[in-house]
């Protein structure tokens, strides 16, 4: 027996990881194996056949597959998005997570790297259906299509390949502030300006700063469910794969380094700004970011995917596996909105035309106003709920990312370098005594 067999020692059964408990499973007589304690097993059983392990766990360009590994897994791939995903051997026929249309069997696994590090799930198909649930209860606006059991069935979790990027880097910033105060005569008022030259120099580090490497899942989308919690990370091992499916990288590391370094960039602009307080402006004159050293790893993180089709578009949508975050711009059904807007109009019209009655009588002018009032909040009201459908966008920053306590700061200098005063005519009052 070896590992990639996933076999229960109890009663031979294929075993699948339970993210719930974080171990491996038995569908058939429910007995549970650690992962780890399960590796060791099957790697003493391959010592005694003499079948020696040559699985090297660190490095992802020259760490090889385990014996086995790439053989029990099987290629899929789809006849309309050309997408393609890995799953075990013993995947049932299946749907696509990118597009929803069935996937075929293209092959045996071959000429994929191995990934570094994997974040196992550790939401459930059923947890991740109830997140969902909640988190659509509240758009009043969307299609009733979306929140029916169907296609929360289309539910799937795929492990999504990511560059995660450590930085260790020291900056050095420059940025003009204002301190500004005013004051008054009996004739002028003054605005008194004092700019001073704001330097901040110091380091910081960041660990894990992922970047998407697929090309079928937008950027934007998987930023918006971020951030992943990388300490909970382990060693990649196909076990972890039982029971669900991952996507090969589509782009290298050389690729994705350049949005890990704007992202990295941004974020220690705004850490360095955010030292710079008590002015009433700042400014950025000067941003130098020096990498010092650097880290790439190859990883893959738990997302739950869903694919709706309304009207002959597909709307995908994210949650983290990890988290449970849930992101997705969805539609929006206009009958619905064109139904409650005229429904709250027509309400807030009647009632601000009976308040308008009752305190200065009806006219045709409290008529007109009360139904244009109405009209703006209704309105107001609708494109409020019409937001609530949008939750992707990109994220600029890495913030979440920066290692605990890496943030020093070696120069701090405020100097003062020049004061302006303007000085404005008092405006003259227009009220006259009457004889």
């Amino acid at each position: 027996m070896v590992l990639m067999d996933y076999k229960c020692l109890n009663c031979d059964g294929a075993l699948n990881f339970d993210s719930g408990i974080q171990q491996m499973k038995c569908p058939f007589c429910d007995s549970t194996f650690e992962v780890e304690a399960f590796k060791d097993y099957c790697d003493s059983v391959k010592d005694e056949t003499g079948e020696a392990s040559e699985i090297e766990w660190s490095g992802h360009d020259d760490t090889p597959w385990g014996e086995g590994e790439q053989e029990s897994m099987r290629l899929y791939s789809c006849n309309s998005c050309a997408g393609e995903i890995i799953a075990e051997e013993n995947t049932a026929a299946t749907s696509c997570p990118y597009c929803g249309n069935p996937v075929v069997l293209k092959g045996q696994l071959s000429g994929c790297v191995k990934p570094d590090t994997i974040i196992p799930f550790k939401l459930s198909k059923e947890a991740a259906k109830e997140a969902l649930l909640k988190h659509l209860s509240d758009k009043a606006l969307l299609p009733r299509c979306f929140k029916t059991t169907k296609t929360l069935d289309e539910v799937k979790g795929l492990y999504v390949p990511f560059w995660l990027f450590d930085a260790d880097l020291n900056a050095s910033m420059r940025f003009g502030a204002t301190k500004v105060r005013t004051w008054s005569d009996t004739r002028y008022i003054y605005t008194e300006t004092n700019h001073f030259n704001v330097v901040r120099q110091g380091d910081m580090a960041y660990d894990a700063v992922p970047v998407d490497a697929s090309a079928k899942v937008p950027n934007d989308l998987m930023e918006s469910i971020e951030p992943f919690d990388i300490r909970e990370a382990t060693p990649f091992r196909t076990a972890f794969l039982a029971g669900y499916m991952a996507d090969k990288f589509d782009f290298c590391a050389d690729h994705c380094k350049k949005r890990a370094d704007q992202r990295i960039r941004k974020s220690t602009e705004v850490a360095f700004t955010n030292t710079v307080t008590g002015y009433s402006t700042v400014t950025p004159k000067y941003r130098g970011v020096y990498l010092n050293k650097s880290n790439v790893t190859y990883a893959l993180l738990p997302i739950w995917l869903m694919n709706v089709t309304w009207r002959d578009k597909n709307y995908m949508f994210a949650m983290n596996g990890q988290s449970g975050k849930f992101v997705g711009d969805l539609p929006m059904d206009w009958g619905i909105f064109w139904r409650r807007l005229i429904a709250i109009a027509a309400v807030s019209a009647v009632v601000l035309i009976i308040m308008a009655w009752l305190l200065t009588g009806l006219t045709q002018t409290t008529v007109l106003g009360s139904i244009g009032i109405s009209a703006v909040l209704s309105t107001s009201i609708m494109m409020v709920k019409r937001g609530q459908l949008k939750s992707v966008r990109f994220n600029e920053v890495a913030c979440d990312y920066i290692r605990k306590g890496s943030f020093n700061l070696t120069n701090r200098k405020d100097a003062f370098l020049y004061r302006n005063v303007v000085r404005v005519p008092k405006p003259r009052s227009n009220n006259r005594s009457g004889r």
